[in-house]
């Protein structure tokens, strides 16, 4: 790599704790505020239109998720291949890679979006609304599908912008999302009385902006990973299929553990309905708006490792790697364990900061989140170690944990544990499989240790 295109960090030369932490707090604060965004999103939803509303928007989680997993799919893809081709000092093959992620993503959300906002019915009925919820859902999903696609550009743009030497850029493309999404919120809710859809409006012009502000940067202001559409005009339309496969493959990790988190809200949904009806689905709503909480803050100990794990790994730096490994394993203790003390000792301050004592939901949720949280930590670890795979592309133990924790494990742990131990077991579904996966990770990673960094 010249002079002239060398990074703000030096992924291979830099002090590893310091680099660490200069990409994980922007990182950290950035995905906090979009998870903050979520949350006091739900608590406004509750308490100015009720535990109705919380349910209506947790029936479009499992949407939200998928689109979000496609996201981080093709950008932790594009990462993991981009940090070897700039350690193999070939950024011109890095910009292509960069141009393919983008194109296709775009080809792909703007397809779906398209079905959906022309049958928006159909689809919250797929997701499971039901009669009295189905109005709600419907509106919302007219309103919020246009967004999609800058969500998609934000979600890829993240990745790029960090490995191209810019965490704060990315930190602040979420925080001013997160600005608007609660300023828009509050204003549809409170002043417009505008109920859902106008939250679903706020929502999107926000999403839009930061997807915007990533697409700028990465259009004209970036160091190396700068997008261009000749890369993909000069190559043989072999090259980007063979990249979009390429990319898939690496980052189908992060797709499956997003879809883990829908599958989590769409079958928790329909076992909620089925034994505690639209007051259940509230409940569950308010645990699926702290879930990403969890989510971000593991994704950020990952995210910011990732660049450092994968160029290392391909420049043949090992002790580096060794470095990085033990300090992102430290970090998801660290932070899996507080999590899960405020999840055990803290569930009604939790629960009444989206819904009033009264609300039906809440005594639901309250007696939920203890059993919530025994799988908390090992959710963290289970997010890093997959991540940790994945830097290093090795797909097959990768995949095999998000397989356990997305489909093998988590449906029958739903279906069965309410029919031996009762509502408890709804509660308990997620911490059994991520305990489970868990044990099989320690497993994959025991054996991989000895043949690999």
């Amino acid at each position: 790599m010249n002079k002239a295109e060398s990074q703000a960090m030096d992924l291979g030369k830099d002090n590893i704790t310091r680099l660490f932490f200069k990409l994980f707090f922007p990182t950290l604060f950035g995905l906090l505020s979009m998870a903050a965004v979520t949350a006091i999103n739900g608590a406004f939803v509750g308490h100015g239109i009720g535990s109705d509303g919380l349910g209506a928007v947790n029936i479009t989680v499992p949407l939200w998720m998928v689109f979000s997993g496609l996201g981080l799919m093709f950008g932790a893809g594009c990462s993991v291949v981009s940090s070897s081709m700039l350690a193999s000092s070939e950024p011109e093959k890095a910009r292509f890679h960069v141009a393919v992620a983008f194109s296709f993503a775009t080809l792909i959300t703007v397809s779906v979006s398209i079905l959906v906002i022309f049958f928006p019915a159909p689809t919250a009925r797929l997701f499971g609304a039901s009669d009295h919820l189905m109005p709600m859902v419907r509106d919302y999903l007219i309103f919020v599908m246009p967004c999609f696609v800058f969500q998609m550009w934000s979600a890829i743009g993240l990745f790029i912008i960090r490995l191209d030497g810019a965490p704060k850029i990315a930190m602040w493309c979420n925080i001013i999302t997160a600005i608007m999404t609660l300023g828009g919120d509050w204003l549809m809710i409170y002043v417009f009385k505008r109920g859902l859809s106008g939250v679903a409006l706020s929502t999107s012009i926000a999403i839009i902006t930061g997807g915007m502000i990533a697409a700028v940067y990465i259009l004209f202001y970036a160091r190396q990973l700068k997008f261009k559409l000749r890369p993909i005009l000069e190559n043989h339309i072999k090259d980007v299929v063979k990249s979009i496969v390429y990319q898939c493959r690496i980052g189908s990790s992060s797709l499956l553990g997003e879809l883990m988190l829908a599958i989590l809200a769409f079958i928790g949904n329909y076992v909620f309905m089925r034994y505690l009806g639209d007051n259940g689905v509230g409940a569950f709503g308010i645990a699926c708006y702290y879930t990403p909480f969890i989510f971000m803050i593991a994704n950020a100990v990952i995210q910011s490792a990732q660049p450092i794990i994968s160029y290392n790994h391909f420049a043949h730096n090992l002790d580096r790697v060794y470095k990085i490994r033990r300090l992102l394993f430290a970090t998801a203790l660290t932070a899996g364990v507080f999590l899960t003390l405020v999840f055990l000792f803290l569930p009604k301050i939790l629960v009444h900061f989206f819904v009033g004592e009264t609300d039906p939901a809440a005594p639901i949720a309250i007696n939920g989140f203890p059993y919530f949280a025994v799988g908390i930590l090992f959710f963290m670890f289970n997010v890093c170690i997959v991540g940790y795979f994945q830097s290093l592309e090795l797909m097959k133990p990768a995949l095999t944990l998000m397989f356990l924790r997305g489909f093998l494990l988590l449906i029958p742990a739903f279906i069965l544990l309410p029919k031996l131990i009762g509502i408890s077991g709804i509660w308990l579904a997620m911490p059994l499989s991520e305990t489970l996966t868990f044990i099989v990770g320690i497993i994959l990673f025991s054996k991989i240790k000895r043949t690999n960094p």
